[in-house]
């Protein structure tokens, strides 16, 4: 686990630039719809678990309290807060730490949220039940994260070729997976909505520095597949090369209860 998170601090510290620049994390549909389904009063203290390039903590920033920027690595903290303090935002405190452990006191926040990041953690249980443990009782979780297909077939492929891209992938998780994980931590899930994203194959590798070498190697490979994994995940192939392929994330609000749950953590 602790070798794990050696990678993924690894990786990001070197496409630390990339996310922030990354069209997909600054402007994906998801973050709006992140926005809108937060239901602001203006009050709020934010907890920004995995900020990344810092998208959603640059986000919330004008509209609540405090942000609460947290993520393992460094230096993308150092590059989401010139980021954000580029646009201004003040209101925002960066800390360093694991999204399974993290450092903050019970019931603190009003909303913690984790967008395109729990991929990448080894034990995502432990992040959802800590995160239930710092929100305040009525407080919401809102969680964004690609997501794998039901299908077992169409799970291993989806994730053989994110690990293959990026050695600090760990795995994307099925909905029931979340909706497991997220009841038996004590929240009750209010919203589920699904995205269609769609890679750009070479753009999508050059963020994770993928060799031209490793890039033929995964391209051969999503081509040999057969018909039904071409229309489930809408491969496009250009001069023998795959262009383009789709994935879903998700986003869910989950809301911790007034009353505890019998049974959560």
């Amino acid at each position: 686990m602790e070798e794990h998170k050696a990678k993924v601090q690894s990786q990001f510290s070197k496409s630390a630039e990339r996310y922030v620049t990354s069209q997909i994390h600054a402007k994906g549909s998801d973050l709006a719809k992140l926005m809108q389904i937060a239901a602001l009063k203006g009050n709020e203290e934010v907890l920004d678990v995995a900020t990344g390039g810092g998208h959603v903590a640059n986000a919330f920033a004008p509209f609540v309290k405090k942000v609460v920027a947290f993520d393992l690595t460094e230096d993308i903290l150092k590059v989401a807060r010139a980021f954000i303090e580029g646009n201004g935002h003040q209101q925002v405190e960066y800390v360093q730490g694991d999204a399974e452990q993290l450092p903050f006191t019970d019931e603190r926040f009003h909303i913690v949220t984790c967008r395109i990041a729990a991929h990448h953690f080894p034990n995502p249980a432990s992040f959802v039940s800590e995160a239930y443990r710092v929100l305040k009782k009525g407080g919401q979780l809102l969680l964004v994260d690609n997501s794998a297909p039901e299908n077992d077939a169409f799970d291993v492929f989806y994730n053989y070729v994110e690990k293959e891209r990026d050695y600090s992938h760990h795995r994307a998780w099925k909905k029931s997976d979340w909706l497991k994980m997220l009841e038996e931590a004590g929240f009750e899930l209010e919203e589920l909505h699904c995205f269609h994203k769609t890679f750009i194959f070479e753009d999508w590798c050059d963020r994770m520095n993928v060799t031209t070498e490793k890039k033929q190697e995964l391209s051969d490979f999503i081509k040999s597949k057969p018909t039904e994994y071409y229309q489930k995940f809408k491969i496009v192939v250009e001069d023998g090369r795959v262009y383009s392929f789709r994935g879903e994330s998700i986003l869910m609000k989950a809301r911790k209860p007034t009353v505890k749950n019998k049974g959560s953590s």
